[in-house]
């Protein structure tokens, strides 16, 4: 069951909003998770298996070891799994 509210709709805007920023999917992914994080922990929205199975994915993708850069795959996975979220936001 979706979440329904002012909170929620808020935190749904905001996250879209970040999707739609420019700027490089790399930051984007991380401040897209930042804002879901609040809304996990505020109540704002419910993690659903999918969200969070996402959120996995999207740790994966931003996970480096020491010294290596961010580049092409790192993004091109942020942008795929932020498609994937965005598709799923409204059940949260």
């Amino acid at each position: 069951m979706s979440s329904t509210g002012e909170a929620a709709d808020t935190a749904r805007v905001e996250v879209r909003a970040i999707m739609a920023r420019k700027g490089h999917a790399v930051e984007l992914a991380r401040q897209v998770e930042d804002r879901l994080d609040e809304a996990f922990a505020s109540g704002a929205l419910v993690r659903t298996p999918f969200l969070a199975q996402a959120l996995d994915d999207l740790d994966a993708a931003l996970d480096l070891e020491a010294g290596q850069k961010l580049g092409g795959k790192s993004a091109e996975a942020s942008r795929f799994i932020l498609r994937a979220i965005d598709g799923a936001l409204d059940e949260a």
